[in-house]
C-alpha cells in the first residue's frame, strides 16, 4: 500500500507538471509565457498572449490532469487522505513543474479539476462561483480568489470527510498565496481585466 501510494504521487506531480500553456505559447506564438504578462504558465496568461482557443484547451487540459491524479487515486481503492495528497501532488506539479525550472501556474483550473474529482458538486459550485465573478467584473484573478476563499466553506457545507475538508483550506491557501501579487495589483485598482492588450 505504501509503494502504491508513493507511486500515486508521483504520478499526480508529473500529471500536474504537464507545462500545457508553455508550450502553447512556444509551438503557437513562439514565446516563453513565463516572461508574458503575469509570468504563469495558465490559461489566463494563454488568453492574454496566445488567443482563445488554445485558452480554453489549456484550460481543460489542466482541469483535466487534476481530475485524473484523483480519479486514479480513487480507482485503486485508496483512502481518502492518499486520494488528497495526491491531488496537492498535482498542483504542486502545475505550480513547480521540474521542466520549468519550477515555475509553473497558478494551480486554478488544475485545482477544479482536483475538486471536480474529489467531490464533483463542491467543484461544479466553485466553478459557478467564478463564472459568476468574472462575468459581473471580467477579473479572472478575483474570480480565483473568490472561488479559492469559497472552496473551504462549500465544502463544509456539503459535508465532505474531514480530508476533502483539510485539503479544500490547504488548496484555498496555495492558489491565494500564488495570487499574492495579483491581490497587491487589485487593491491598487492595476489589476488588468479581461480583453485588455497583453504586456509582452
Amino acid at each position: 500500500m505504501i509503494l502504491t501510494a508513493l507511486l500515486l504521487l508521483a504520478i499526480g506531480y508529473l500529471l500536474g507538471a504537464i507545462p500545457s500553456g508553455y508550450l502553447a505559447g512556444r509551438w503557437l506564438k513562439g514565446i516563453d509565457l513565463r516572461n508574458c504578462d503575469s509570468g504563469s504558465t495558465g490559461a489566463t496568461n494563454v488568453l492574454r498572449n496566445v488567443g482563445k482557443a488554445p485558452a480554453l484547451l489549456v484550460f481543460l487540459i489542466d482541469v483535466g490532469k487534476g481530475a485524473l491524479a484523483v480519479l486514479l487515486a480513487k480507482s485503486v481503492g485508496i483512502n481518502d487522505w492518499v486520494q488528497v495528497l495526491v491531488g496537492l501532488a498535482a498542483l504542486a506539479g502545475h505550480i513547480w513543474p521540474v521542466w520549468l525550472g519550477w515555475k509553473g501556474g497558478k494551480a486554478v483550473a488544475t485545482g477544479l479539476g482536483m475538486f471536480l474529482g474529489l467531490a464533483w458538486p463542491v467543484g461544479l459550485a466553485c466553478f459557478g462561483l467564478f463564472i459568476a465573478v468574472v462575468s459581473i467584473f471580467r477579473v479572472v484573478s478575483l474570480s480565483s480568489v473568490v472561488a479559492a476563499i469559497g472552496l473551504p466553506m462549500l465544502m463544509a457545507l456539503s459535508g465532505g470527510s474531514n480530508a476533502y475538508v483539510v485539503v479544500s483550506l490547504v488548496a484555498s491557501l496555495m492558489v491565494l498565496w500564488r495570487h499574492r501579487s495579483n491581490i497587491q495589483r487589485l487593491l491598487a485598482g492595476s489589476e488588468p481585466k479581461i480583453g485588455d492588450k497583453a504586456k509582452v
